[in-house]
Parts: C-alpha cells; sequence; structure tokens
C-alpha cells in the first residue's frame, strides 16, 4: 500500500493572532508561512509524487501552490473530509478566552467526547479524517502501484488524529501529539499494518529551544504556531 506525506499547512495569520480559524474564511498564510511554502519543493524534491490531496481551505490552498507549480504534470485533488475541524461557536474566537470555557477541559482530557456548540465532535472529524486516507490509498494503489507516495495538506488537529489512528492510540491521547506549521508527518501503509516513519519533521530543531516563556502544559486546539 502506498505511503502517505501528511503536511500541515504554513504558518497562518489566525496561528500569529491566537485564533481559532476552523473554517473561517480568508484565513491566509503570513510572511513566515509563505516562506515556509516556498521551501516545501526542496524538501519533497527527491519524492516521486503520485498525487496530491488537499483541505480546501485558504491556507492548504495556498502551501501547496509553489509545490504544483514545481510540478506542473500534478493537479491538486480538494476533499473536505481532510479539511480543519469545524469548531462552530468557537471558530474566529482568541484561543486565550477559550482556555477557561469549561469545554476546553474535555477536549483536552477527553477529546473523544468532546464537541463543538455549532459544529461537530472530534470523534467525528477523525472518522471522516481516516476514512478519505483509506479511500485514497485504494485509489493511488489502483492507478500508481503499491509503492506509490502521495500527499496530503491538511491541519493539524487532523493531522494529529491520523497518527493516532495509525498508531493505534485512543483519540484520547492524540493531543499528546504535536505537528507544527509546513510540518511533514510521514505514514507507511501496509497490508497489516501502518508505520509512522516520519513526525512532524520541520527540518529545523528552533522549537526545541528554551523560550522566556515556558511552553503551556496544555495542547493547542487547531495547532500552534511553532517556533518564533
Amino acid at each position: 500500500m502506498p505511503t502517505l506525506i501528511l503536511v500541515r499547512h504554513g504558518r497562518s495569520t489566525a496561528n500569529t493572532e491566537g485564533l481559532l480559524a476552523g473554517w473561517t474564511p480568508g484565513v491566509a498564510l503570513d510572511e513566515r508561512g509563505a516562506a515556509q511554502a516556498a521551501a516545501l519543493p526542496g524538501r519533497l524534491a527527491e519524492l516521486p509524487i503520485s498525487e496530491i490531496v488537499t483541505s480546501p481551505l485558504q491556507r492548504c490552498q495556498e502551501t501547496i501552490r509553489p509545490l504544483l507549480d514545481a510540478r506542473p504534470g500534478l493537479t491538486a485533488h480538494t476533499d473536505d473530509r481532510i479539511g480543519e475541524c469545524h469548531y462552530g461557536d468557537w471558530s474566529g474566537r482568541k484561543l486565550a478566552e477559550l482556555k477557561d470555557e469549561p469545554l476546553m477541559e474535555v477536549v483536552q482530557a477527553h477529546p473523544s467526547a468532546a464537541a463543538f456548540p455549532g459544529g461537530e465532535s472530534m470523534r467525528a472529524m477523525q472518522t471522516r479524517a481516516a476514512e478519505a486516507v483509506r479511500e485514497w490509498n485504494a485509489r493511488v494503489e489502483r492507478d500508481h502501484g503499491a509503492d506509490a507516495v502521495y500527499l496530503m495538506c491538511s491541519h493539524g488537529d487532523i493531522i494529529k488524529s491520523l497518527v493516532a489512528d495509525a498508531l493505534g492510540l485512543h483519540l484520547d491521547l492524540f493531543q499528546r501529539i504535536s505537528v507544527e506549521p509546513c510540518s511533514i508527518t510521514a505514514i507507511r501503509y501496509t497490508r497489516l499494518r501502518p508505520f509512522l516513519v516520519r513526525l512532524g519533521d520541520t527540518g529545523d530543531f528552533a522549537s526545541l529551544a528554551p523560550r522566556e516563556e515556558p511552553p503551556a502544559d496544555d495542547a493547542t486546539v487547531g495547532g500552534g504556531a511553532g517556533a518564533p
């Protein structure tokens, strides 16, 4: 079965403003995110990518554009199932405000029971994303062979949930996984089990350096902004 390359979108204006973007329209890459996207073709230059699938949201479309420009033989397939979690009434709100919501404790400690007001549950988010991957695995193998490599550009919580699925982790453990903007995660699928072969690889280690303010104990819903 194929190898899936999961790319989180580059840093967005919502990331730097501390907003939970969700499906809010008009959320673009910021200057650093655009630079991350521009570097993506070089980082993936040695991979024979057979298909590209992307979230419909602008920040993912912008992230994948330089790669498509560098590989004119490829087109991007848009799949809503790997779009961001539908955060409902939380969309567009500041994360600093949301941390005091009673639901946030559930999102952190028991995400399989979390459902966003006016949105979807985290369980439903994981299910739709995993179904999309399984269908694309079959399609890519049929069209390009069992050793094919393909790419999906998606979002932090989606990618974390797919990693949990691949590792056989309960969704309640997925907040222990971290993927930075424009990081690369790779999962090699086989007939019996998936293998996680890369996780959140950005190519640099700046985010591991000590910071003036220590990182929070809680996971950032939607994914953090990466290294400062």
